[in-house]
């Protein structure tokens, strides 16, 4: 009886080897599980609007983690500058630089992200800074101080929605361009009064990254 089911045991054990061996003749891959892709990217973004009614010009930066091509999260940042009329007797010339920044928490939710064009809606929370340049006789902008050597500057809250349309050119690059809406705090400058940067702005931007990472490979039949 032990021989006989010493016997059966090998043979188990011979059949089972010998179906393993078949399957990896037979297949490439056999891998159920979820495909959860992954990516990061820097992003470049110009952008062009309005601050009180005047041009002004934005230059985005982000940084972000791609999240299965459904929903970013980062930190972006914004340089941002408009020409202003000089309504005081403080500043030269006719008008004055307003420049400042503003920066914070990225999040963007996706959809349609494993087409060609895909939507966003993006949002920036966080904070910013402006101060004021005198435009001087040569034409430049410079910071002018104040008395007691102290310099226009205030700093403001604030929230920027939007909406993107992007091109997922290859996994390495992706075009962006949208619309955005500034939500911001009001900021008081001396002499320059009370303002804030509220407005839409429009950009075309550029992101440079691996947007795919963990992607399953396309396996192909064996004949």
């Amino acid at each position: 009886m032990k021989k006989l089911v010493t016997a059966v045991f090998i043979l188990f054990i011979f059949n089972t080897l010998t179906a393993q061996t078949d399957e990896t003749n037979d297949y490439f891959e056999f891998d159920d599980r979820t495909n959860i892709v992954h990516g990061v990217y820097l992003g470049f973004t110009p952008q062009f609007g309005r601050i009180s009614g005047e041009e002004a010009g934005f230059v985005n930066l982000k940084l972000a983690y791609v999240a299965n091509r459904k929903f970013e999260i980062g930190l972006s940042g914004s340089l941002f500058f408009s020409k202003q009329p000089n309504n005081t007797d403080v500043y030269e010339g006719d008008e004055v630089l307003l420049v400042g920044g503003y920066g914070g928490l990225h999040l963007e939710p996706i959809l349609f992200g494993n087409r060609f064009i895909s939507v966003s809606f993006p949002l920036m929370i966080g904070g910013g800074g402006v101060t004021i340049l005198e435009k001087k006789a040569n034409g430049d902008f410079d910071e002018t101080p104040l008395e007691n050597d102290t310099y226009d500057y205030d700093s403001f809250f604030i929230v920027e929605p939007g909406v993107n349309i992007l091109y997922n050119v290859s996994r390495f690059v992706q075009i962006e361009t949208g619309i955005r809406y500034r939500i911001s705090e009001s900021f008081r400058l001396p002499f320059y009064g009370r303002d804030n940067i509220k407005g839409f702005s429009v950009g075309l931007g550029l992101k440079i990254g691996i947007f795919n990472m963990g992607r399953k490979k396309k396996i192909k039949d064996k004949f």
